[in-house]
C-alpha cells in the first residue's frame, strides 16, 4: 500500500489560510495557471506534500512551483529551501523557483519556463 503524502488533515486550516491570503505575486501567477489556462494543465495552489505546503502543484506533471519573496534571501531560509527542495525531489517531484518580481516583470518567460518543465506533451 502506498504511503499517503498529500494534503494531510492537520495542515488543512493552514492551507486554507494561505489560499485566502495569497501574496500579490501568487495571486498574479494563479490567474495565469487556474482553470487549466497553461497548456491544459490543472494546477492547485497551496497544496501540501508531506509536511510542506507548496505554492503551486501540477499532479499530472509532478511539478511544484515556488515563488520567493524577500524572506527567502537570507542564508537560514535558503538552507531550509534547499533541504525542502531536496526532500521533495527525492519523492519524484520537480521543483522550480521564481522570485516574486520575475512573475510581474518577466511573466512570459516564467510561463515559458514552467511549460518547458512539462514532461508530457498534449
Amino acid at each position: 500500500m502506498k504511503k499517503r503524502i498529500h494534503n494531510f488533515k492537520h495542515l488543512e486550516e493552514r492551507r486554507k489560510k494561505l489560499r485566502n491570503n495569497l501574496t500579490p505575486a501568487e495571486a498574479f501567477l494563479w490567474k495565469c495557471l487556474q482553470q487549466k489556462k497553461l497548456d491544459g494543465r490543472k494546477f492547485r495552489r497551496q497544496h501540501s506534500i508531506n509536511n510542506y505546503i507548496v505554492d503551486f502543484y501540477c499532479a499530472e506533471e509532478k511539478l511544484i512551483i515556488e515563488l520567493d519573496g524577500e524572506v527567502h534571501f537570507n542564508v537560514v531560509q535558503q538552507d531550509y529551501d534547499a533541504k525542502r527542495t531536496e526532500e521533495l525531489e527525492s519523492l519524484g517531484f520537480k521543483v522550480i523557483r521564481f522570485e516574486n518580481k520575475q512573475v510581474f516583470e518577466e511573466t512570459a518567460l516564467v510561463l515559458k519556463t514552467i511549460k518547458g518543465n512539462f514532461r508530457i506533451n498534449k
